[in-house]
């Protein structure tokens, strides 16, 4: 091991010492105050609450991996709404849980309702395709949807089923509009080529 790497990680082991002595009312008022050594402490001290309440309401461990790292940002970004004074931050950080564990759970019953949908579509225009066929329409779909990378599918619900504008869902998501842009052409170009697919195997 080199000398270079060795002060690293010894450098690395103080500060997460420094960060374990910190006390809660500290990293509270440091994170409210843009202290983003408070914001690393308060996502060592509670960062495992926030997964295990996510985990639970989500029986998925990795989903609750993404919403935990949603509610850190979150609680960075709206920190000047955190008042030490009115309340604790593994209280506020749980609140922040709830609502992504909510958004996820309605995103849930989206990409379910979006997929009955496309299928009953497909089975309409299909009427006098023999049974076997519509259900491997409906199969396509439901597959295609979820094969979308997660950020896609998040964009596409948001546009057509909670009705947001591409400006909007920069501004619900905190992704740049461009990023939004291309997150929805990208879905629809997949979804469609996947529909077409399906299409043309008729």
């Amino acid at each position: 091991m080199t000398a270079h790497r060795t002060t690293g990680d010894l450098a690395t082991a103080a500060g997460a010492v420094a960060a374990d002595a910190l006390t809660d009312d500290r990293i509270a008022r440091g994170l409210a105050g843009g202290d983003e050594h408070c914001l690393a402490a308060a996502y060592r001290r509670w960062g495992r609450l926030v997964h295990t309440l996510a985990a639970r309401a989500l029986g998925d461990s990795r989903e609750a991996e993404d919403i935990t790292q949603q509610v850190f940002v979150a609680a960075w970004r709206g920190r000047a709404n955190f008042r030490p004074e009115r309340g604790t931050l593994p209280a506020w950080l749980t609140g922040i849980t709830r609502r992504k564990i909510a958004d996820a759970l309605t995103a849930r019953t989206r990409r379910t309702e979006l997929a009955a949908t496309l299928g009953a579509s497909l089975e309409h225009e299909g009427r006098t395709v023999e049974e076997p066929e519509r259900v491997l329409d409906r199969l396509v779909v439901t597959e295609e949807l979820s094969r979308l990378p997660r950020v896609q599918r998040d964009v596409l619900e948001l546009a057509y089923f909670a009705d947001l504008t591409q400006t909007q869902i920069a501004d619900r998501t905190g992704m740049p509009l461009g990023t939004v842009k291309s997150h929805a052409r990208r879905g629809l170009q997949r979804m469609r080529h996947s529909l077409e697919l399906a299409g043309a195997a008729r």
